[in-house]
């Protein structure tokens, strides 16, 4: 949903959000607008270098100076730094997940999580992204992990969080066919993610079960609109033709 009054179904919500690039005075966003409601998925989609990372980063607040408000469940959040909107309820996974050392999986997704979790309920969750809990509990978050298994690790600790909104940038990156085939049941289910899900992709299977896909080029939120509508506008005669720059009828 974009723009309107706000109502109690209006979970994450960001209002003329900019951000510039200081050494370089270039704006890499301008004014973005936008509402992402209780239940419901929206993908973000857009050239590469058209500012949808950057935007998950504003989010997340991993980038510093943004302009504009961001608000998560009624309560702004753009003052608070990225632990502050963790403990507000926002979930982020990073394109490339961050390594840490000397931790094990099973110890990540306990701190991920804040409360004690059984072991059930942690293999449960790495099942969910395609990993056999058993091989991979006891192993170290380091170099330990391939790039597509610390990628499918991270989205099971953003499960575990049970975020009221949650930021995915581009969670398909470095994931084998058979495991992209157990994310998407992931974020199809609506029991999962009973707040609002933010996913950043450029895959056509993820934009099939949103409900509201968004362009992000050229650093503006170019079009957006129910799934329905956009599909046929992203992968009809004018796919590959940035809606700013006049793709749109």
């Amino acid at each position: 949903m974009q723009f309107g009054k706000r109502n109690d179904e209006d979970l994450l919500e960001l209002k003329n959000v900019s951000w510039k690039l200081e050494e370089e005075d270039k704006w890499i966003l301008r004014d973005i607008n936008l509402k992402v409601q209780k239940g419901e998925r929206l993908v973000l989609t857009g050239p590469n270098g058209g500012g949808k990372t950057t935007l998950a980063r504003v989010i997340a607040g991993l980038r510093e100076g943004a302009e504009g408000e961001i608000w998560l469940d009624g309560q702004r959040i753009d003052g608070l730094d990225i632990t502050g909107r963790a403990r507000a309820g926002l979930g982020y996974a990073f394109q490339q997940p961050v390594r840490f050392k000397g931790v094990t999986v099973e110890e990540l997704m306990q701190m991920a999580a804040g409360e004690q979790c059984s072991r059930e309920e942690l293999c449960h969750l790495l099942s969910q992204v395609g990993l056999c809990a058993r091989d991979y509990l006891g192993r170290e978050v380091g170099n330990g992990l391939s790039g597509g298994e610390i990628k499918r690790v991270e989205i099971a600790t953003v499960l575990a969080r049970k975020p009221r909104a949650a930021v995915f940038d581009e969670p398909e990156a470095g994931i084998d066919l058979w495991s992209f085939d157990k994310l998407i049941q992931v974020f199809g289910d609506r029991d999962r993610w009973p707040g609002a899900l933010v996913l950043i992709s450029h895959q056509r299977r993820l934009m099939e079960i949103a409900d509201t896909i968004g362009v992000v080029c050229q650093g503006r939120l170019a079009d957006i609109g129910p799934r329905e509508q956009m599909l046929p506008r992203l992968f009809g005669e004018k796919s590959g033709q940035c809606p700013w720059d006049g793709g749109n009828d």
